[in-house]
């Protein structure tokens, strides 16, 4: 069965930094492109980046282009959200996605995603 297990959130300060990890649980990530996502209470989920298969495809909402960075290292069968300059509207519940699609055109959809983690929280506050 294909399972994502994200983990990295927690509690930090305006300005900190915090690095997201999606692994791969009894499958292997190669196969898939990965999407983060992002839903904050009372709001839409949020399509925030995405990676091919390859890592050579990447993408970002404009909301955090320049702040947020995706990687993926794929002997370790995970892929990484690196947060920086965190601002309190960071704050929201972080979720990982797969798609053997990979990361098409229409990767800021989450309806395009069909495997998703549990998601962890990210919340922001001095």
């Amino acid at each position: 069965q294909v399972q994502l297990v994200e983990s990295g959130g927690g509690l930090v300060q305006p300005g900190g930094s915090l690095r997201l990890s999606c692994a791969g649980s009894r499958f292997t990530l190669d196969y898939y492109g990965i999407g983060w996502f992002r839903q904050a209470p009372g709001k839409e989920r949020e399509g925030i980046s995405c990676i091919s298969s390859s890592g050579r495809i990447t993408h970002y909402a404009d909301s955090v282009k320049g702040r947020f960075t995706i990687s993926r290292d794929n002997a370790k069968n995970t892929v990484y959200l690196q947060i920086n300059s965190l601002k309190p509207e960071d704050t929201a519940v972080y979720y990982c996605a797969a798609d053997a699609r990979m990361c098409s055109s229409r990767w800021s959809f989450s309806s395009s995603w069909e495997f998703w983690g549990q998601g962890t929280q990210v919340t922001v506050s001095s």
